[in-house]
């Protein structure tokens, strides 16, 4: 169990600042994350990345000869696409820059949204996606990122300080991914800070086989193996999936990564490697300075698990190159000093942000909006521990606790922006006046993908921006239909950022029904408020039958069979706040919006 913490939804925050003061003589702090001092010639910038719980990764491999920086998220949570951007930014060197980050479909989409930023600022930015996981999937681009990240990352972190190009890092970068398998062990479930149980246990004498690192359960129990089983379990199940094809798939030399998940002792792992050893030269490969030891965490989760990635003599050279990180230490001969007074990056907030002039109703609907966001987050707040239960059945239970983040989030800068605040800050509209409904929609949506991250904060957040910009802050008059459409807008964004369809097992699932539910009534003449609660009634309840699907998208796919029987956190989550906004205490004295 995680003990040492103080609020615990501030956790990976709080960790960082005593990380940064550790290491300030080699990195910097920045918005979202860390960069390396630079020290030499520019070089191509990798900057990798993901949710907090997993040091050594990914802050403890930023240094020469690995990442030139790394995004940090909530815990098991992917960063926001604003935090990857700045540290991008940050990093970039002039060479261009590569993301890269485990196949996981928040960090997807962040990184992704992140990247096509950079890419219109004329930052040439490529995306390395991690892929090593056997378990997950049988097609390798659909396989989730684990302790394979380490080695993909290593490969392009010694290619950039060789000079190489942008295209010839990317290349590599594929190359090492496309060699490398992954299969991991649970012995026991991690706790999330603050958490009094486990995000999943494992029976008493078996282990999970198949972990992932977010703290999902293992695909299924097996009695616990002595150590000699245990690693031929390891050993022959990656081996079934090597690489075919090319100089790597007819190698015989193998970069091997022994990986502790937290609390497996270096004395376990260190007898474990005495049996893979053997076995692997027994098959007749032979391990290439192998790593053993703690490298892709999981929190406090007892289990290991096993990395091999074929070399060729490319990628062999350059996993054997000199490192130099916090957490990560490989030299033969001295690392060039690097320079305290290197401190030239790129500075975040330095661009104006001026709020539109809006029409008295668009100001007056702000207010509607204000209230309607407080509502939210009450409703999650309460409801946080609900949400996370739900989560963690097939998943790594943080979904409550980013909703609430990102909900207060969402409030904060709502009230920041009604506070009269100077020119050049949210708070300020061009007029003088105070800002539209639009205005702070679009601000709540931006403060809530930044601050939730994963997947659930970047839909919610896109989501919020596309209602604001349907209502607008030029209409002398708002009506019940305005409200359908933007409300349709909401869904939009949500759709086509997400790719999810109804029976997908997703927050869809409660949404698409409110939508279609509300348009319906409205257009038929019905007034807002009722159409409302009827169409939130509707949401409840698709909600709660998400119980018999099975997810087919995001991180729970993979554990399809245990979710059976228990709703969908997301289409919860949806279902709790659009009938929180059904209250007809929010509506009061708002006769304005409510009749056509």
């Amino acid at each position: 169990m995680t003990k040492i913490f103080n609020q615990p939804s501030e956790f990976a925050e709080d960790q960082l600042t005593g990380f940064l003061d550790l290491y300030a003589d080699r990195l910097r702090g920045v918005p979202g994350g860390v960069i390396a001092r630079r020290a030499g010639e520019p070089q191509v910038a990798v900057v990798i990345g993901g949710g907090s719980g997993h040091y050594p990764a990914f802050a403890g491999l930023v240094g020469e000869g690995f990442a030139s920086g790394a995004v940090v998220g909530n815990i098991f949570t992917s960063p926001s696409a604003t935090q990857v951007y700045s540290v991008a930014k940050a990093a970039n060197q002039g060479r261009g820059v590569i993301l890269s980050f485990g196949n996981y479909a928040g960090d997807t989409m962040n990184f992704g949204l992140a990247a096509d930023r950079l890419r219109k600022e004329g930052i040439d930015t490529r995306i390395v996606l991690v892929t090593d996981d056997i378990a997950s999937a049988d097609a390798e681009d659909q396989r989730r990122g684990i302790a394979g990240d380490f080695a993909v990352f290593k490969v392009m972190g010694a290619a950039a300080g060789e000079g190489r190009s942008l295209d010839q890092v990317e290349r590599l970068g594929q190359a090492a991914n496309s060699a490398t398998r992954t299969l991991g062990v649970a012995f026991d479930g991690c706790t999330m800070p603050g958490a009094s149980e486990p995000l999943f246990t494992v029976p008493q004498g078996h282990l999970g086989l198949g972990l992932g690192i977010h703290g999902e359960p293992g695909i299924r129990d097996e009695p616990m193996p002595s150590a000699e089983d245990l690693s031929h379990v390891l050993v022959s199940s990656v081996l079934e999936h090597a690489p075919t094809g090319g100089s790597v798939g007819e190698s015989r030399r193998v970069a091997a990564i022994l990986n502790g998940l937290g609390t497996t002792k270096y004395e376990e792992l260190f007898l474990l490697w005495g049996t893979i050893a053997p076995r692997l030269r027994e098959a007749g490969f032979q391990p290439v300075e192998a790593e053993v030891g703690e490298l892709v965490t999981s929190l406090d989760m007892g289990g290991c698990s096993l990395t091999l990635m074929w070399l060729d003599d490319e990628l062999e050279r350059l996993w054997c190159a000199d490192a130099y990180t916090p957490a990560y230490r490989k030299q033969r001969s001295p690392i060039a000093a690097i320079s305290a007074d290197a401190d030239d990056f790129w500075e975040p907030g330095a661009e104006q942000d001026v709020a539109p002039q809006a029409s008295p109703a668009a100001q007056r609907l702000a207010g509607l909006v204000r209230d309607a966001l407080g509502l939210i987050a009450t409703v999650l707040q309460d409801n946080e521990k609900l949400l996370g239960d739900i989560d963690a059945v097939a998943g790594d239970g943080d979904h409550g606790r980013g909703m609430v983040k990102g909900a207060n989030a969402a409030v904060e800068a709502v009230e920041l922006a009604l506070s009269n605040g100077s020119p050049g800050t949210a708070s300020h509209a061009a007029d003088g006046g105070s800002p539209g409904a639009s205005w702070l929609l679009k601000k709540a949506g931006q403060a809530w993908a930044e601050r939730a991250g994963g997947t659930s904060g970047v839909l919610w957040g896109a989501a919020f921006e596309a209602f604001g910009a349907s209502l607008g802050d030029d209409s002398e008059r708002y009506q019940p239909k305005d409200a359908v459409a933007a409300a349709q807008a909401f869904a939009t964004a949500i759709v086509e950022l997400g790719g999810a369809t109804v029976g997908d097992k997703t927050l869809v699932d409660a949404l698409l029904p409110f939508v279609d539910e509300l348009t319906a009534r409205v257009n038929g003449g019905e007034d807002l408020l009722t159409a409302f609660r009827h169409a939130a009634a509707l949401a409840s309840e698709r909600a709660e039958a998400t119980s018999e699907l099975t997810p087919k998208l995001g991180r729970a796919r993979p554990l399809a069979e245990k979710s059976l029987g228990t709703p969908d956190a997301g289409a919860t989550s949806m279902a709790l706040v659009l009938s929180s906004l059904a209250d007809a205490e929010l509506w009061k004295g708002k006769s304005w919006m409510l009749e056509a």
